[in-house]
């Protein structure tokens, strides 16, 4: 079987699993903390959904503009730069995030990078079409 999109498969995959872990996360602290609805004003279950919410408003953007740059014969290795930037910016957002409440550098850094590469997918994308 051929794979039409491997990069995208690759990153989308890896995408699903951190999403899984995050998810998992915040149903531990549900459970634990016995709130069904909401964050029930427990900070830690608030953060985690945070996490887990940022993490579902970026990356599926990111990973369709990856699979178009794909689908429109981008440069491997710059695909690869964009799927692994996501992936490894999207755990330090989470880990940043997660650790504490306020700034700390893996948000920091986790969001900078996250729209770096959205920025760079899109405008790459138009380029590809446009010229």
């Amino acid at each position: 079987m051929i794979n039409l999109v491997p990069v995208t498969t690759l990153y989308a995959s890896l995408c699903a699993l951190l999403l899984l872990a995050l998810s998992y996360r915040v149903v531990h602290l549900r459970r634990t903390l016995a709130v069904s609805l909401g964050s029930g004003d427990k900070p830690e279950l608030e953060q985690a959904i945070r996490v887990q919410a940022n993490f579902v408003e970026y990356v599926p953007t990111i990973l369709l503009l990856l699979l178009l740059a794909e689908l429109n014969h981008l440069t491997p290795w710059l695909l690869h730069v964009a799927g692994a930037g996501v992936f490894i910016a999207r755990v330090m957002h989470a880990w940043g995030l997660a650790g504490k409440r306020g700034a700390s550098p893996g948000r920091y850094y986790g969001t900078l990078f996250t729209w770096v590469i959205l920025l760079c997918l899109a405008l790459g994308n138009l380029v590809l079409i446009l010229f």
